[in-house]
């Protein structure tokens, strides 16, 4: 938010430097980002004097220019080369002198130096408006009156405002603060507590006077609880025009562009008092105003020139017969001031936050009166605005107030009364303030002590600190005036111990994502918010946001697959096409209640491998994934898993790892129909971990360890021709059921299907090792378990040998 340092002065007067209020208003939390001096003539008219010019003739050496020579005073005369054609002797002219700094149209500064010009000596610059700053006129040089006297400063005669602009960072609860008395009211209050001298000066509405009551139109509110407050009276026989420089530099200085005079003074009123208030054109409301809601998907047209549908919670204000104005948003088109409006409607009113926030996300809308009213405006303060507002209408547009105040009020209900415990105040503090320092500085913030006692204060708090409704917002508030710097110090009387847990979830966590990044994966992170559209999941109970932003985040993710394909399109679309990606997320159910899941994502698309010369062989991505999986699990120690096939809306083909009765991950194969979503044209492999899962089982198996074995081991092989149907995993259930005391590994290291293998049939070649801890193996015991695990092998699996 932008502050005007003369503004404020508006105000209390003080005398206070601009870069020792910036210190004050961060102290006070009023954080100042940046601080901006302004000038309504750039340069200030520094180094311009009023010259007279004595000689005028022609230059000897050009036809279009003239030599003059010009007194500044009695001891200076200068030799100017001019080229305006209005220029001629005894006129008092602005002359900018050798060294002067003056600015073009684009703020460019340039500096009057001595020059030749023509072979003829010129030692300054006769200056037009426009050269100074002062308007666009640039048809000629600027004549000054002929009884003003050589050698004065330019600047005594035409008066440019400098003003120095404060960028603060105002925290959204800060509501009252959204205005320059909001800001003066903090001011006062630290400068009371610190004796600072200031004069307050008191606003008030004596000048408000009813005119008549010839134009008058009647106010109905049909939804009281969605409009505390509303207010609002007509102006006959306005005129529309272009506002006073006092005026026009206020609000420029805050970065808004003066329009006309009649919204001028709206947009001034926002940003002197806090209060929004909206100008209709009278004549166009037809017999009454009516504060309601329209029907659903009724067209409306506003400011901006966009046709809206409006929502059946949106307030509206309407007349008789047609929606004028989203209330607290935004106007419409056909009812707004132009320059050719003769009578208003002034409105002045307090809607409820939560309905204005509504609307305003509903509609992708952010005003300056729909960010105060989300916030809370004072309630108080609506009758005493409208009518500071139509008395500075009054002077400043003419015409008359012709009706009386139609007024409704329906006050929320008074403010609990703040039960402050004086020792509360000293134990949060962590030191003691005195109490009459307490008392001054709660008076200094309007805050009302309704009893005092030795123990506690009893506090009402006035209706515009919406933010203050607890003891602690209270001593925040003590604290904010008093002075964090001014604390003590002090030293910390407890030790801490923190607790170490080699396998807490952070430390698991951080394990794996460091492994991932050793092998070639980056981490990503997305938004949980999605988009409803995308996501294939057929999952019940999703949870979507009641005023999402965007379609794009209208629902909570319940799967991190959507997230990490989101990623991957990203980066296809930047030619980034060799992508192994993995996040850590949260993903979202609704079933009895809210559940709220963490999950890992792995993902691969393109090539695995870098392209290099020396990298020859492909790589199936399956089973470089499945590899990844195996090395997690084997570093979080969880063992004796599952495997298993399956299908579903995600996954084109994949296996899923459970173990007792826990589902631990998911990982396959894409289909190709989820991927058109994302524009993916490609294979995609993906595991989903349930992190909530793997961590109840993570570092579970005690770590157990033994002495290398003195005996050699033996290995035998199969050639086995099976079904299709049949799994490796079931191959190496059955020769661990066999033997489960000298088998000590199975693995496959061979698989074949071609001409020479029958229809529906596949080749595995597996080996199995055997040793034993205390003796030396012969073949006779390894060939008796070989011949028993064929038998078991072709007994339930139907295999058959090579």
């Amino acid at each position: 938010m932008k502050v005007s340092y003369n503004w404020l002065k508006d105000f209390i007067d003080f005398d206070v430097s601009p870069n020792h209020l910036s210190e004050i208003l961060t102290n006070l939390g009023l954080e100042v980002e940046k601080t901006k001096k302004i000038e309504s003539i750039k340069g200030g008219l520094e180094g311009i004097f009023v010259g007279h010019v004595i000689e005028c003739y022609k230059h000897p050496n050009a036809d279009r220019l003239k030599l003059t020579k010009v007194k500044i005073d009695k001891d200076n005369i200068l030799q100017i080369i001019c080229g305006a054609p209005n220029v001629s002797s005894n006129q008092k002219v602005a002359v900018a002198t050798v060294g002067t700094i003056l600015y073009d149209q684009y703020g460019k500064e340039f500096k009057i130096t001595k020059s030749k010009i023509r072979g003829e000596l010129s030692m300054g610059m006769i200056c037009s408006e426009k050269e100074l700053g002062i308007s666009d006129n640039h048809d000629g040089i600027f004549v000054l009156k002929s009884s003003i006297k050589a050698g004065t400063p330019l600047k005594e005669i035409i008066k440019s405002e400098t003003d120095h602009v404060f960028d603060i960072g105002l925290t959204p609860n800060r509501s009252d603060a959204m205005s320059h008395m909001g800001i003066a009211r903090d001011l006062k209050a630290v400068f009371n507590f610190k004796n600072i001298n200031y004069k307050n000066k008191k606003y008030d509405v004596n000048a408000f006077k009813i005119d008549s009551n010839s134009n008058n139109i009647p106010v109905e509110i049909l939804n009281p609880k969605k409009c505390y407050n509303y207010h609002g009276l007509t102006i006959s026989n306005v005129i529309v025009e272009e506002s006073p420089e006092w005026l026009k530099n206020r609000l420029t200085s805050i970065d808004i562009t003066p329009k006309n005079n009649i919204v001028d003074i709206t947009n001034y009123v926002l940003h002197h008092l806090g209060q929004p208030l909206h100008a209709f054109n009278a004549d166009i409301i037809k017999n009454k105003i009516v504060v309601k809601e329209c029907d659903s998907k009724t067209k409306f047209k506003t400011l901006d020139g966009v046709e809206r549908l409006l929502d059946k919670e949106d307030l509206m204000i309407c007349d008789d017969e047609k929606p004028l104005c989203i209330a607290g948003v935004f106007g419409g088109e056909n009812s707004g001031i132009n320059n050719n409006t003769t009578n208003i409607f002034l409105e002045s009113a307090c809607f409820e936050p939560k309905t204005i926030r509504k609307t305003a996300k509903r509609h992708f809308l952010s005003t300056d009166a729909s960010y105060r009213f989300e916030r809370g405006v004072d309630p108080e303060l609506t009758l005493f605005t409208l009518k500071f507002a139509a008395s500075l209408i009054k002077s400043i547009c003419g015409g008359k107030i012709s009706s009386e105040i139609q007024s409704f009020s329906n006050h929320p209900k008074e403010k609990e009364i703040v039960d402050l415990k004086l020792r509360s105040i000293d134990s949060l503090i962590g030191e003691k303030i005195s109490l009459k320092f307490i008392i001054s500085i709660l008076e200094s913030l309007e805050i009302k002590i309704v009893k005092e006692s030795k123990e506690n204060l009893l506090l009402k708090i006035p209706y515009y600190r919406v933010d203050v409704t607890r003891p602690a917002d209270v001593i925040e508030e003590i604290l904010r005036i008093y002075g964090y710097n001014n604390l003590k110090s002090s030293n910390l009387k407890h030790q801490f111990k923190p607790k170490f847990d080699l396998f807490e979830p952070a430390k698991v966590e951080k394990s794996i994502s460091n492994f991932l990044i050793s092998n070639g994966f980056n981490e990503v992170l997305n938004n949980s918010l999605t988009s409803s559209k995308k996501t294939k999941d057929k999952l019940n109970d999703s949870i979507t946001i009641l005023n999402p932003l965007s379609s794009e985040t209208s629902s909570l993710r319940q799967s991190m697959i959507n997230s990490i394909l989101g990623s991957i399109s990203y980066n296809i679309n930047r030619q980034n096409r060799d992508l192994k990606l993995f996040e850590f997320g949260n993903v979202y159910f609704k079933k009895e209640k809210y559940i709220e899941t963490q999950k890992l994502c792995i993902s691969l698309f393109g090539n695995i491998f870098d392209e290099n010369w020396n990298v020859t062989f492909s790589v199936s991505k399956f089973y470089y994934l499945k590899g990844v999986i195996s090395n997690i699990l084997d570093l979080l120690k969880i063992y004796n898993y599952n495997v298993e096939y399956f299908k579903n809306s995600f996954f084109l083909e994949g296996v899923f790892y459970k173990t007792k009765g826990l589902k631990l991950i998911e990982m396959g194969l894409l289909d190709n129909k989820l991927l058109n979503n994302y524009d993916i044209k490609g294979s995609v492999y993906v595991a989903e971990f349930d992190w909530n899962n793997i961590l109840k089982l993570a570092y579970k198996q005690p770590i157990k360890y033994k002495n290398l074995s003195k005996h050699p081991s033996s290995r035998r092989d199969f050639s086995l021709l099976i079904n299709d149907s049949v799994n490796f995993n079931s191959i190496k259930k059955i020769a661990f059921k066999t033997d489960n005391s000298i088998l000590k590994n199975v693995s496959l290291f061979d698989y074949y299907k071609g001409k020479e293998i029958p229809s529906g049939k596949k080749s595995y070649g597996v080996s199995f090792s055997f040793q034993d801890e205390k003796r030396t193996l012969t073949d006779k015991e390894i060939d008796f378990i070989m011949d028993k695990l064929f038998v078991n092998l072709q007994k339930e699996l139907k295999a058959e040998l090579r």
